[in-house]
């Protein structure tokens, strides 16, 4: 299948290479429509995997050469994804944009962002071009994750830990942080019943309920407490940041794009 010849300029506006290839019939009952990034000997370029059955509807949003990133919308059996495809310090991406107010290449740049460093940046009082970069006075990014500065943030020397690894899930490149802290959070209980822990309130009435509970090898930990990182923070596909104070650390919004779910970090 061939991909529409405005999707291909598009990309050409941006110097960049677009492909398409017809998805296998167990994928594509399962997705009907993927963008990922593939290489080949002339380096990366983005390729689209399209069903066999159907066309989805592809449709270029908008262009930004300066930025070197554009707006893609695909419409399929009445659903519709937007993704903000581009080129991000060394490498081709593609992150999946949330929200259906989303028409422009930098509302899909702050729709990515989370609530924390919106609000850092309207109390850094920012301008439109400023909030567009990879660094400025609200955060630093590096990839999908975004550092907000927390310069009065005191850390005891026994939380602190070195070399701390900072992934979003299986089959992403991790993250290394040279010194990182967890602050706060709740208390919990987890076992293998409740991966998820519950709170110890629950825990209690549990034990109470039955002796078995005690036997599930249950042990305390701290769910969703806030992340704090100094120093170095290294990736291999990005240049190296260095956090001269301790920064709150955030991931992006995509994993809202696809319906929201809830996400558990444990400590």
């Amino acid at each position: 299948m061939t991909l529409p010849l405005h999707l291909e300029r598009a990309f050409a506006r941006l110097n960049m290479r677009v492909h398409s290839m017809s998805a296998p019939v167990r994928r594509a009952a399962a997705s009907s429509f993927n963008l990922d990034i593939a290489t080949d000997r002339h380096g990366e370029y983005f390729e689209v995997r399209l069903p066999e059955q159907s066309q989805p509807e592809l449709l270029t949003l908008d262009v930004w050469p300066d930025l070197r990133q554009l707006l893609l919308m695909a419409r399929t059996d009445g659903r519709k994804g937007k993704f903000l495809c581009g080129f991000d310090e060394r490498h081709l991406f593609t992150a999946a944009v949330p929200g259906p107010g989303v028409r422009d290449v930098p509302g899909a740049m702050q729709a990515l962002k989370p609530a924390a460093v919106l609000t850092s940046e309207e109390h850094a009082h920012l301008r439109t071009s400023a909030r567009l970069r990879r660094r400025n006075a609200a955060f630093v990014r590096q990839g999908e994750w975004f550092f907000v500065p927390q310069p009065e943030l005191i850390v005891l020397p026994e939380r602190v830990r070195r070399n701390e690894p900072l992934s979003r899930g299986a089959g992403s490149k991790t993250h290394v942080c040279a010194e990182a802290a967890r602050v706060g959070g709740e208390p919990v209980m987890v076992c293998s019943r409740f991966p998820s822990g519950v709170p110890l309130a629950r825990y209690l009435q549990l034990v109470r309920s039955s002796a078995l509970v005690m036997t599930w090898h249950w042990q305390q930990m701290t769910r969703n407490p806030e992340l704090y990182v100094r120093g170095e923070v290294r990736h291999k596909d990005h240049a190296t940041l260095t956090l001269p104070t301790w920064h709150r650390v955030l991931m992006n919004t995509e994993n809202e794009a696809a319906g929201r779910r809830t996400v558990a970090f444990l400590d």
